[in-house]
């Protein structure tokens, strides 16, 4: 039985970046397939198990209909198979980040591990400003607080982490106002981490590796644009799931890909609902885990229940 697994839903051919997972030997490859995607081409690949539409019907058609095609939320149907094939650990990631020869080979979930730790009397912390690149803040990071952002209380501290989020060389995960501001390529420094804090913070679905504990509280919602990973990770801890990032280990490559990718003012759409109701969502966590009903439509909501059924040990 495969202990670590990939997961991930994609539109294009097999790009460099999954080719290169693909070829990891202590891991194996799930892919969800969308109505766009060149199927012929998933199936002759070495150690990667192709979830067709027709499959992912057939586990589960509640939902597949609730939640829809067309869209990056399929790739919970890659986390849920992953879950059923029995991993321990899966890594959601996505087809344009390229892993370093070293990717995957420095799991900390599990274990105690010690970190920068940063103390925060902010509801949120924002780990991209704690690095070299302390203009830059991470997509999902309530704009609000932006100025607010204090990393003066910092200790060496051990925590035990369930989630572990990888950073990206290359293109960071910025929102779009920030790509629009700075047009960011970073090469971020290997000593300020692993880097963790005692408030929620922002992790994204693009090189996260969760431990199957965490699963059946961590549901990458439709319906909700580009905060569907965002809010998936804010609601996770909530759940009490830590959280620690970790060094850089892909290149983020935003040229590989491309069918499918939106410029700035289309994600700066996709990403409003974060600006309006991010950090009132935040606030709510904070209280009542289950207050993130309010955010989210119907059909999300249920999307999840019947995630949550399938995921039931």
């Amino acid at each position: 039985m495969v202990k670590n697994i990939i997961a991930t839903t994609t539109i294009n051919p097999p790009t460099k970046a999954l080719i290169k997972y693909s070829q990891l030997s202590e891991w194996h490859v799930i892919v969800a397939g969308d109505l766009k995607t060149p199927h012929d081409l998933f199936s002759s690949l070495d150690n990667v198990t192709y979830l067709s539409p027709d499959d992912q019907v057939k586990r589960s058609k509640r939902l597949s209909d609730l939640i829809g095609w067309k869209c990056i939320q399929r790739r919970n149907f890659a986390v849920l198979e992953a879950f059923l094939q029995g991993a321990d650990n899966i890594a959601v990631i996505d087809d344009d980040n390229v892993p370093f020869d070293d990717w995957g080979k420095d799991l900390l979930l599990g274990k105690k591990s010690e970190v920068n730790f940063y103390e925060t009397n902010q509801p949120v912390f924002d780990p991209i400003g704690a690095t070299n690149y302390p203009k830059l803040w991470h997509r999902g990071f309530p704009l609000q607080l932006v100025p607010d952002r204090d990393y003066s209380k910092i200790s060496k501290r051990t925590v035990t982490p369930s989630i572990q989020a990888n950073f990206w060389n290359g293109e960071p995960d910025v929102d779009a106002v920030c790509r629009m501001i700075y047009r960011p390529n970073c090469t971020f420094e290997d000593r300020f981490f692993p880097i963790s804090s005692n408030a929620m913070t922002p992790v994204n679905s693009q090189n996260t590796v969760i431990s199957r504990s965490v699963i059946n509280d961590y549901f990458l919602f439709p319906g909700i644009g580009r905060m569907d990973d965002i809010w998936a990770s804010y609601y996770a801890q909530a759940k009490g799931h830590k959280v620690v990032f970790t060094k850089p280990s892909v290149l983020s490559d935003r040229s590989l890909g491309t069918d499918g990718r939106y410029p700035c003012e289309e994600d700066m759409r996709r990403e409003y609902i974060g600006y309006e109701y991010s950090l009132a969502l935040i606030r709510d966590l904070q209280k009542d885990p289950e207050s993130i009903v309010k955010y989210l439509p119907v059909k999300s909501w249920e999307a999840y229940q019947e995630f949550k059924a399938l995921t039931k040990e």
